[in-house]
């Protein structure tokens, strides 16, 4: 976790009170911009920033004029990059292999001499924004014509390792808005968020991160011994563990991020609310990483058709959409699975109403047990956690054994 390393705390300590006390926009912004990118360089040295700098450029170049197919080039070079940089081994290896694993060598070969020894940090967001700007501004939105704005935008260094993934739209009125009347209210504000989000992140987290690993661990060889070991309602109880330390993990980091931007009068949009209350996967997904799941929605879903070519295509433009959601937390095929194992609950979930007979009567019976509904929908999502967590024959096993005592 970058924000509790010694630098970082260093870092946050010069920068957010020097911006306080500059007091002006005109000379805010551009300490910001500069902060932003030492913050860059530092975690992510020359190779990470260089690929990042060259989609910054295209992108904003791409904007400015305004084409529609310019844009959709900035769109595909994007996209390609994020497939070259974080998924060129998962496709050379998972997938190109089964097809002819003598394409698989010549591309992984090729690839070598290219890649840096790690993907660029945090690449999956720069090209999710870059994606959502130009694809708004193919849509008529104005571009961002002030350099300035654009770099900010780019790499806010709040938001650039974990999110939320951000609407220029919204935040370029917010950060200048917060460059000019940043106050008390949004300090106060600012550190609470933080408090509340090292607690969750570092606290509850890490220390479950650590039970986890002593009673159910990830093991090479994916051997559930240790978790069979244990009782039943152990076996649960740190089932329920792993539910807790995800959601806090996730949730603590993004509450950090949100402080932060709030300590320099920004308001970035929430990305998680309560999800753990939700009573049905449609609105698990309302709840849970908001700033993801509506990108997913606005950028891949509804542009594929979305629910407007009937039932097969619905379902299948909501597989597809989270598979792609799966994938993006990381190149490997329980990522996957994780995704469309949620794209086939909702689509349960949206359509389960319209089986003749059946459905209406269902409906009507989960209508009066909202207690039944919650407990249906959290144990789904948690379930989903363990594909999510753990390679999936360890994840199997680890279901099976919820199960047998």
């Amino acid at each position: 976790m970058i924000f509790n390393t010694y630098w970082f705390i260093l870092f946050a300590a010069v920068v957010v009170p020097v911006y306080w006390l500059l007091r002006k926009s005109f000379l805010r912004l551009p300490f910001l911009a500069v902060a932003c990118v030492v913050f860059h360089f530092h975690f992510a040295g020359p190779a990470g920033m260089a690929p990042i700098i060259a989609l910054g450029v295209l992108t904003y170049a791409a904007g400015l004029t305004r084409n529609r197919l310019a844009c959709a080039v900035g769109i595909a070079l994007s996209v390609l990059a994020l497939v070259f940089y974080k998924y060129i081994h998962f496709l050379t290896g998972g997938v190109l292999t089964l097809i002819n694993p003598g394409w698989a060598d010549a591309v992984e070969k090729s690839a070598k001499g290219i890649l840096p020894g790690a993907p660029p940090l945090a690449v999956s967001f720069f090209v999710f924004e870059f994606v959502h700007y130009l694809y708004e501004v193919r849509k008529g939105a104005a571009p961002l014509k002030n350099p300035l704005q654009f770099v900010l935008f780019s790499i806010f260094f709040p938001t650039l390792v974990a999110g939320p993934i951000k609407r220029f739209q919204q935040f370029v009125p917010s950060l200048e808005e917060g460059a000019r009347n940043v106050g008390m209210e949004d300090v106060a504000a600012g550190f609470r968020r933080i408090a509340i989000g090292f607690i969750k992140k570092v606290v509850i987290a890490d220390n479950l991160t650590l039970a986890i690993a002593y009673y159910a661990p990830l093991t090479p060889d994916g051997s559930v011994a240790q978790f069979a070991a244990m009782t039943l309602t152990a076996r649960w109880f740190v089932f329920i563990l792993i539910a807790m330390r995800i959601l806090m993990d996730f949730s603590g980091y993004s509450d950090i991020a949100i402080g932060l931007a709030r300590l320099l009068g920004v308001k970035l949009p929430e990305n998680f609310n309560w999800p753990y209350a939700a009573k049905s996967i449609q609105e698990f997904w309302q709840r849970w990483h908001i700033s993801l799941s509506s990108w997913i929605r606005d950028y891949v879903y509804i542009p594929l058709g979305g629910s407007r070519h009937g039932l097969a295509r619905k379902i299948f433009n909501g597989l597809f959409a989270f598979a792609l959601c799966g994938l993006w937390h990381g190149p490997a095929w329980n990522f996957v699975v994780w995704g469309l194992y949620h794209g086939v609950g909702l689509a349960v979930c949206a359509n389960y109403a319209a089986i003749p007979g059946l459905g209406p009567r269902l409906q009507g019976w989960l209508e009066k047990s909202p207690k039944l509904c919650w407990v249906s929908t959290q144990l789904f999502a948690w379930f989903g956690w363990l594909l999510f967590f753990y390679p999936l024959p360890q994840a199997i096993a680890m279901a099976r054994l919820l199960f047998n005592a």
